[in-house]
């Protein structure tokens, strides 16, 4: 422990020092890091810096984009677990890892094993809220991220798992809220942080059509934490959003040299598509679908995007339904939910399909395209009531993404 302490004071004053001289701070994943390594190197059988260490990792892998240290983070927990067997802290930093991964049945299995042993963990019960929403469970998601509240209130980690949830049940301004608070109880040097809760404001406010605050939003999360690429992705799609094409390629494009994205690749082909560069467009596609393809059986994956692809541009609605069904049978969440429907649409099997998409809408969803979706399904089931009101929900959302379906509507009536 003494160790520790020493090398927290010592990262506090080279941290005060920096500030003081203006010198660039490393990112707080990476002085974090180093920091655990310090410790480490001093007293290699150290476990708890082992489990700080495999944290900061994960952060790590967060603040670049580059999923390589995650598996650095599994073996500096390995090396934790080695020294001390079933020390908790290990065993947590193991579920925040999984989480990062999207291995979320397992982070599930190992978090309520975890909250048996100390259920008043706070983090454990926002482990199992994250794992618990990915998996598609929104009530006993709800039910994990109100104890997390309710143990400790105003925590951070408790409004940004509350605004996540809230995000998918459709309650934009709900989620705004907390994100505005968890931003209001983030410390100063925890820029990443930061810029990740503006840009998820952003593109809150994206979805709303408030396309000026969103621009606002994602210009002070770039002051905050300078090239990141989640901020990048996030200006991408509200330059689509605003027409602004070319914008969205060249942002796009500077974001993709450094540790591309299966769900950035994809953004690249569509924003390519939307620019008129039909055959770079179709390259990237491809280079998008063969990259998706190694990874179907992953659990991080892109699966939805795939089935998207296949049921449209990549014309394999066959295919389409196979990876469907495969990412199904592992996640119940909205966006699973609206790709499995989708694939069934496509293959006519519109009963089946009605009643996945119906389990996507009644969480509340505030997504367009999941309402478009949901529209075009009622419609092919003869549930014209249905049908007009979701698509009346999708065009006031975002117009743009309900033109197809409009388009179609147009000229039944006109036959």
């Amino acid at each position: 422990m003494k160790t520790i302490v020493i090398t927290l004071i010592l990262t506090t004053a080279a941290l005060a020092g920096a500030l003081e001289t203006g010198t660039n701070l490393p990112p707080p994943a990476q002085r974090r890091i180093e920091a655990a390594r310090l410790v480490l190197e001093r007293q290699p059988n150290r476990y708890q810096a082992y489990n700080e260490l495999a944290i900061a990792l994960a952060h790590r892998a967060r603040e670049t984009g580059d999923t390589s240290y995650y598996r650095q983070a599994e073996q500096a927990i390995g090396s934790s677990l080695r020294i001390q067997p079933h020390n908790f802290e290990g065993e947590q930093a193991h579920v925040f890892v999984l989480i990062g991964e999207r291995k979320y049945q397992q982070a599930l299995a190992e978090a309520h094993a975890l909250n048996r042993v100390t259920p008043d963990t706070v983090l454990v019960w926002g482990y199992m809220a994250q794992a618990e929403a990915a998996l598609g469970d929104y009530d006993k998601a709800e039910e994990a991220a109100q104890w997390m509240m309710n143990l400790r209130p105003g925590n951070v980690p408790a409004y940004l798992v509350g605004a996540s949830l809230r995000e998918d049940w459709g309650d934009i301004s709900g989620a705004l809220d907390f994100f505005n608070r968890a931003l209001q109880e983030t410390p100063p040097l925890e820029t990443e942080e930061a810029a990740w809760i503006l840009t998820a404001m952003a593109r809150l406010d994206r979805l709303s059509g408030s396309f000026d605050a969103a621009d606002a939003l994602l210009q002070r999360a770039s002051g905050e934490f300078p090239g990141y690429y989640l901020t990048a992705e996030e200006c991408a799609r509200l330059r689509m959003a605003q027409h602004r094409d070319e914008d969205s390629v060249e942002l796009i494009k500077k974001r993709n040299q450094s540790f591309p994205s299966l769900q950035s690749r994809y953004l690249l082909a569509e924003a390519l598509e939307r620019a008129g560069h039909t055959a770079e467009a179709g390259a990237a596609y491809r280079q998008f679908e063969i990259e998706a393809r190694s990874r179907i059986d992953e659990a991080d994956n892109d699966n939805r995007e795939l089935v998207l692809y296949y049921t449209g541009r990549g014309q394999r609605d066959d295919e389409a339904l196979r990876i469907a069904r495969s990412e199904f049978g592992r996640r119940h969440d909205v966006w699973t939910l609206d790709a499995y429907a989708w694939a069934l649409y496509s293959n006519r099997q519109y009963d089946e399909a009605r009643r996945q998409i119906d389990k996507a809408v009644e969480v509340g969803t505030h997504e367009a395209t999941i309402l478009s979706h949901a529209a075009s399904i009622a419609a092919a089931t003869g549930d014209t009531v249905a049908a007009n009101r979701y698509l009346k929900m999708s065009v006031e959302i975002d117009p743009e993404v309900a033109q197809p379906l409009l388009a179609e509507q147009k000229g039944n009536r006109g036959k």
